[in-house]
C-alpha cells in the first residue's frame, strides 16, 4: 500500500485555519511531483494521508534530506506571508506517495498531529 504523509513544523504555532491551508499546499505539492505510477497505484488504493508533527526547521530539514536519500519525492512549503506568518516561512513538508515500508523509515518515529 501506498501513503502520503505531511510533516508540519510544532514551533510555529500556526492556528488551525492556516495549519489546514498548508498541510492542502505540501499535499498537492507531493502529489503533483510524484511518480505517475505511483499516483495511479495511490489513488487505487484510498489516497491514504498521514500527517504528523516535527519539532522544528531544522528537524523538517533533516527528514527532507533522508527522503531523498530514499528517493521519496518531497514538496517543501513556503509561505506567501499574507496572513500569521513572514513572507517565505518553511510550514510543512509533503512526502510521497510511496510504498509505506519506504516512507515508514523516514517518517516513522513521528507523532500524529493533535
Amino acid at each position: 500500500m501506498l501513503k502520503q504523509v505531511i510533516v508540519v513544523r510544532e514551533d510555529l504555532k500556526m492556528s488551525p485555519g492556516k495549519m489546514a491551508a498548508q498541510v492542502a499546499h505540501a499535499s498537492l505539492g507531493a502529489y503533483r511531483n510524484a511518480k505517475k505510477s505511483n499516483i495511479i497505484m495511490w489513488r487505487l488504493s484510498g489516497e491514504k494521508k498521514v500527517v504528523v508533527m516535527c519539532k522544528d526547521l531544522e528537524e523538517l530539514k533533516e527528514i527532507m534530506k533522508k527522503a531523498k536519500a530514499q528517493r521519496i519525492n518531497t514538496y517543501l512549503v513556503q509561505d506567501a506571508g499574507l496572513t500569521e506568518l513572514p513572507k517565505g516561512t518553511i510550514t510543512c513538508l509533503g512526502l510521497g506517495p510511496v510504498k509505506e515500508e519506504i516512507i515508514n523509515k523516514v517518517t516513522g518515529h513521528l507523532k500524529l498531529l493533535k
